[in-house]
């Protein structure tokens, strides 16, 4: 919780102070309205409140963000989703969600041999990529989000500039039809459920294919090689976009005033394998 109070208040400032400071009575709130119980806050909360609990014998998941935008899109991703390996929408109301919970709910990052689970993630990518296309306008276009990258940031000048000139020359290669993204669909979006695999905080955005790869990797060095293979994604392209879409992470990371090593470290790890497109 604390992480959560951390990160609310760097980000939303006296809103986010009014926010943490209302979640009881919204939780009592939504509790009475949506008939829930035995709700509980989830460990390691970083940037929305959510709860495990019950509606009837049904288990959901109940989540709050200061942003209604977000919740909005969420819900309006999930739905569009719907069929295609989400977990589904079961209420939506003043930046709350209320949530089909995956059971048993184990991330895929936590199970399986770490070489099994760039193959799952991929097979899940595969399922989501196959939802049709929404109506225009419902959602941003990738190169909306790209356009950060072209800012000034305080990030290192070399890594700004090569993202800006990688992002340029990769985008004339996007031919492949456009799709619905999840856009964040790193191991911790994906629960298993069932026998299967749900995903789970989808961003929405709209872009080729090969913009949904990039979240997924865990070890560059094995992951991008084995993405480009089975996708049949030219291997530069692959890791010229995993490296733009890090310096773009990091952007985020400095607008929000969080911090953005994590990501710079990794954009600096893989550059011997970008160097030789990069030039």
């Amino acid at each position: 919780m604390e992480k959560l109070k951390e990160n609310i208040i760097k980000i939303y400032g006296s809103k986010g102070e009014n926010w943490l400071a209302g979640l009881p009575r919204s939780v009592d709130q939504l509790k009475t309205a949506w008939g829930l119980s035995k709700l509980k806050p989830l460990s390691n909360l970083s940037y929305s409140y959510v709860l495990e609990g019950f509606q009837g014998e049904s288990p959901i998941i109940l989540k709050f963000s200061p942003d209604a935008d977000l919740t909005d899109k969420e819900a309006r991703t999930l739905d569009a989703f719907k069929g295609f390996g989400a977990v589904s929408v079961l209420g939506h109301k003043n930046g709350a969600l209320l949530l089909e919970r995956a059971v048993p709910g184990t991330l895929l990052k936590n199970s399986l041999p770490k070489e099994n689970r760039i193959e799952i993630a991929c097979k899940v990518m595969e399922r989501l990529l196959q939802a049709p296309l929404p109506s225009k306008g419902l959602f941003p276009h990738i190169e909306e989000w790209l356009a950060a990258v072209d800012k000034e940031w305080d990030l290192p000048k070399e890594h700004l500039e090569r993202a800006r000139k990688l992002k340029k020359n990769l985008l004339k290669n996007d031919s492949a039809p456009e799709v619905l993204l999840h856009g964040d669909l790193h191991q911790e979006n994906i629960l298993s459920h069932g026998n299967g695999w749900v995903v789970i905080d989808p961003k929405g955005v709209i872009g080729c294919p090969i913009h949904e790869v990039w979240a997924c990797v865990e070890n560059p060095q094995q992951d991008l090689k084995f993405l480009s293979a089975y996708f049949g994604y030219p291997f530069k392209d692959i890791a010229g976009w995993y490296y733009v879409r890090l310096i773009l992470a990091a952007c985020w990371q400095a607008e929000d005033g969080l911090d953005a090593s994590r990501f710079l470290a990794l954009a600096q790890s893989i550059l011997p394998m970008i160097e030789p497109y990069s030039s």
